[in-house]
């Protein structure tokens, strides 16, 4: 059964309030519940980032507060906010961010490392993820001997490796060619549907909004719509 993993409530985000205030965020209030694959759209500066990084822990609202399966993480500081990100919050950016000195392996288990997780426990999800993200013949080489594509699917698996309420992914095609990006997309679709796990996507590629059973639109940092779920003709929601 489905539960509410993110809450948000009235974010607003503004710069600059003694002077000419600029609103990154004016007024949002999301609910997200889990499970789902959702697109976040809307031209450059409409505050798709500034979201993300809200919900992420990432960056604090001006007002406005969000839940996190219940937790309010505004009210978590220094290594508490630390750790609740580490133990529930996946990321993937466009730059993938991987370590360039660890190996495909080494990124994946970098994070349950930290979780201090046993070493058996890291060793089976690795080798799992290797198995879905289909490089397993490539676990030892590091992120300098990967294509973009292949660098972005370990970031993707990284994220995923702690088995986190949920992924935010902010342009995650962005520096992707168009068979990457669609091969790429494919595997987290067919990820949310075996694992159930809930995706948030900040995009422009209309390769991801085709995907997403849910459509969220931003404007001047406000939600100007918000689509109701759709039934999505893509050959992965078929099997």
């Amino acid at each position: 059964m489905n539960h509410t993993v993110i809450d948000a409530h009235n974010l607003v985000k503004v710069y600059d309030e003694k002077t000419i205030p600029l609103y990154a965020l004016n007024g949002v209030h999301l609910h997200i519940e889990s499970g789902e694959f959702i697109a976040i759209k809307g031209p450059s500066g409409s505050g798709k980032t500034t979201l993300l990084n809200m919900i992420g822990g990432l960056d604090v609202p001006s007002t406005g507060e969000v839940i996190i399966d219940g937790t309010n993480i505004n009210n978590l500081k220094g290594n508490a906010l630390i750790d609740f990100r580490l133990n529930n919050i996946g990321f993937v950016f466009q730059s993938y961010n991987l370590i360039p000195v660890l190996t495909a392996r080494e990124n994946i288990e970098f994070i349950m490392l930290l979780q201090k997780r046993s070493s058996k426990e890291i060793n089976t999800r690795v080798n799992e993820l290797l198995k879905q993200i289909g490089l397993e013949d490539k676990a030892d080489k590091r992120p300098g001997e990967l294509s973009g594509g292949q660098q972005q699917r370990v970031a993707v698996a990284r994220a995923l490796a702690p088995k986190p309420k949920f992924i935010l992914a902010d342009e995650p095609t962005a520096n992707l060619d168009s068979v990457s990006a669609g091969n790429l997309l494919d595997m987290m679709l067919q990820l949310n549907i075996q694992e159930k796990m809930t995706f948030v996507f900040s995009t422009h590629d209309q390769r991801v909004i085709e995907r997403a059973r849910r459509v969220i639109t931003l404007e001047d940092g406000k939600i100007v719509q918000d689509s109701a779920p759709k039934k999505i003709t893509h050959p992965m929601y078929e099997n």
